[in-house]
């Protein structure tokens, strides 16, 4: 018979290294033994044994904790570890497919090497990769761009970057730059908060598809169970987005904005219970200066620049308003991000919204933001560690192609892709005489390096994560290898890092204390030892030793009573109106709209657009699979002749992209979509499918932050027709989305397991 995730080994060394005493569980004890290996399982032995091992996926959003089913030293089955704080058990179709990612035919099996980047590779030794490295290095000027880094790898990074000179810059397509500023700016805090979805009894959310992609959707759809059916009051939810996304389609309300307007709808949301005296005096004084309601006077909801800007009119949002603060609402909660920070008002349109939460008096309160505490390693805590996690904007992009950098050390990001044209990277790419990755499979941006260096994939290597958004209370997770290394010559990225500044001379190794095992093994150990030293949290020991076998077996340590105390600081709120600009075509002809393009639920922005597994994922809004579709409202549709599957051209200033049409009755009017993640060109499984919309985004930045505003940019639509009668490839086959007309809805059940006869529209 299988093991179900709770029907766990026991751990068989616990009786030579001490006692281990698990806190703050959520199974008891005897029924979560996750083992973990004292030594690396091998294929071929052990014929038919079945273990778990836990650890972090490292290709999904949020830093989730998986357990993997290992038999035969092959990795079989991923899922959510029930302990981990942040999933809780849950897991996405995105952990899962961490199996073919591991076993990719196309994992790269030993370093390639060609002098001109036009040339053909050729494979070399570790030996002659790693002196080829060392040289470029010290030869001249380096930058580093790496994906948002996190744990003692970020600390080893910044290390060496600050040891050697060199730059260091995270790359993520679609990143979170002015969230990030705009949690210092509103509350002070230098992580992301956690959003206290679970135990809220309203929601208003803005641009932020918080049940698919956005930050921590793991967490975020299991709190969002609880929100609905946890409590005796099921909890309201009102979405703002100019896109019918999956958050959009479970919201009780769904606003359709005229994009970048989600600013001026929350500052006029604030106007309104400024106004009406619906939010405490010493909380309006502060963020008006003193000034009261008439410091947002510009932004009543009886303005026509407003309306203008939103769409709404006055009476739905002195209604909005009045819902959020409204005393059987309460705890509410206000989350913005996604689309609504990706304007050239980005900026103004987050701060805005999270002001909101001050209003409502909700900081650091039950169902309200909960303000993450710093990791209980002070190591990584500095500001340089921090900052190697946060995702580079476009801005800091350009800033760095300016630099004149001679040597190019790429790993985990694919900026070649991600940007498409956008910014100065093609600059900085082509003016660099060396150019080395770290990759696990070729990609657009390997294709374009001298030295490809194969990596070791996250179930193969090791490593720890903070996870940022974090619960609430101080969390390290573990990364473990869980088998051996699928391709031979993989090595791991950290170590590579640690190699090479014993190479340069650099004294890392000594300055982190790894001297008796100067790996990254070593290093996330030095951490663990210093978790063992605080004798408290989820795992405490008798030995040190056996508190490293007892993180390893939960996938983590945490300290559900470490909590950060403070209530946030008031800072005076924006009222000059925003700047909202859009690039690409200009005018209000009948086929121009705004291209509101997003992440998608299965291949995110593209990263992992090189599994089938994912690419077969059915898209929960159109079930269409293995393309990169164009959504435009049904009625316009009608005008223009188009019909589900003509090719749809959507042209800005000169840039091209095509997609099949999706025809919807829930897309607005003034907009179309397209999906992040298709039209690689490079990659077995990846290339050849859909086209890339980032090639269409207009080169516009939000004006306060920098980063790359990829949903201000207008397009022109012509139909192109269908003259092979070609279907779009969607899990509904060939029926039409439609509009469901209201229905009287009879509840059968109530929440405790009663039968009821009244009914609820």
């Amino acid at each position: 018979m299988g093991l179900t995730r709770r029907q766990f080994l026991r751990w068989s060394g616990a009786s030579t290294l001490g006692a281990v005493v698990f806190y703050g569980c959520n199974i008891p004890d005897e029924e979560l033994q996750i083992e973990s290996p004292l030594g690396m399982p091998e294929e071929g032995l052990a014929l038919g044994a079945e273990n778990w091992y836990a650890t972090i996926c490292g290709q999904d959003s949020g830093d989730a904790g998986v357990i993997v089913r290992v038999i035969d030293g092959r990795a079989k089955k991923i899922e959510g570890n029930p302990d981990y704080p942040i999933n809780q058990g849950k897991h996405s179709a995105r952990s899962e497919a961490g199996l073919q990612a591991l076993y990719h035919p196309d994992r790269i099996s030993s370093p390639k090497y060609r002098e001109s980047r036009s040339g053909e590779f050729r494979d070399i030794s570790w030996e002659e990769a790693r002196q080829l490295l060392a040289d470029n290095v010290s030869s001249g000027s380096t930058s580093i761009i790496t994906n948002p880094l996190n744990g003692h790898l970020a600390l080893l990074v910044s290390k060496f970057a600050g040891a050697s000179g060199a730059s260091h810059k995270a790359f993520k397509t679609v990143e979170e730059g002015v969230l990030a500023k705009v949690t210092e700016e509103v509350f002070g805090e230098k992580r992301i908060p956690d959003f206290d979805i679970a135990n809220a009894k309203y929601i208003l959310s803005f641009g932020a598809d918080f049940l698919s992609t956005w930050q921590s959707p793991i967490r975020y759809a299991s709190a969002y169970g609880e929100f609905r059916q946890g409590h005796s009051e099921r909890g309201v939810h009102t979405h703002v987005d100019p896109r019918f996304s999956t958050t959009a389609a479970n919201a009780d309300n769904w606003v359709p904005i005229k994009p970048g307007g989600e600013g001026v709808l929350a500052a006029s949301i604030a106007y309104v219970i400024m106004r009406d005296g619906l939010a405490p005096s010493a909380i309006v004084s502060k963020l008006t200066d003193g000034a009261g309601a008439d410091y947002l006077s510009g932004f009543s909801p009886s303005a026509a620049e407003v309306h203008d800007a939103t769409g709404l009119d006055e009476h739905r949002i002195e209604e909005m308003a009045h819902a959020f603060v409204d005393s059987h609402n309460q705890p509410s909660l206000a989350i913005g991000g996604g689309s609504a920070g990706a304007y050239t008002s980005g900026e103004f349109n987050l701060k805005a919204i999270y002001t909101l939460n001050i209003l409502a008096n909700n900081l650091n309160k039950s169902g309200g933001v909960i303000f993450n505490p710093e990791s209980p390693l002070e190591a990584l805590n500095t500001e340089e560690v921090l900052a190697a996690g946060k995702a580079a904007t476009l801005k800091e992009i350009n800033e760095l192609a300016s630099s004149g950098a001679e040597t190019l050390i790429i790993r985990g990001a694919n900026p070649v892709y991600g940007l498409a044209g956008n910014g100065e990277f093609a600059s900085l790419l082509g003016n660099a005489k060396f150019v080395a990755t770290f990759a696990t499979s070729i990609d657009e941006t390997t294709d374009s390096s001298n030295l490809v260096l194969p990596e070791l994939n996250y179930l193969e290597g090791w490593g720890d994560s903070v996870p940022n958004p974090g619960p609430g209370y101080q969390v390290v997770g573990l990364q473990q290898p869980i088998v051996t290394p699928f391709a031979e010559m993989a090595r791991s990225f950290g170590d590579e890092i640690i190699h090479l500044s014993e190479s340069l001379g650099l004294g890392i190794v000594s300055q982190l204390g790894i001297n008796d095992d100067p790996t990254i093994r070593g290093l996330v150990r030095n951490g663990a030892d210093q978790l063992w030293s605080e004798s408290r949290g989820s795992v405490t020991a008798d030995s040190a030793d056996g508190f490293w076998q007892g993180v390893l077996q939960r996938g983590g340590w945490w300290d559900v009573d470490a909590k950060k105390v403070s209530s946030g600081s008031i800072n005076k709120m924006d009222n000059d109106w925003p700047s909202i600009e859009f690039g690409g075509e200009t005018g209000d002809g009948a086929n121009t709209f705004n291209l509101i393009p997003f992440v998608s639920n299965s291949l995110l922005d593209g990263s992992l657009s090189n599994l089938p597994w994912l690419q077969a994922t059915p898209d929960p809004i159109t079930s269409v699979t293995w393309e990169a579709w164009v959504e435009i409202n049904k009625q316009t549709a009608e005008s223009m002749d188009v019909k589900e599957g003509d090719l749809l051209e959507l042209s800005a200033g000169g840039l091209k992209v095509k997609g099949p049409a999706y025809v919807h009755p829930g897309v607005p009017p003034w907009t179309v979509s397209m999906p992040f993640g298709q039209g690689h060109t490079v990659g077995q499984y990846a290339s050849g499918v859909g086209e890339n919309v980032m090639s269409v985004i207009a080169n516009m930045i939000d004006d306060g932050t920098g980063s790359l505003a990829w949903a201000a940019t207008r397009v022109s639509v012509r139909n192109l027709g269908n003259s092979d009668g070609e279907r779009i490839p969607k899990f509904e086959g060939t029926v039409e989305a439609y509009e469901v007309e209201e229905r009287h809805i009879l509840q059968i059940t109530g929440p405790d397991g009663d039968s009821h006869g009244h009914g609820s529209h």
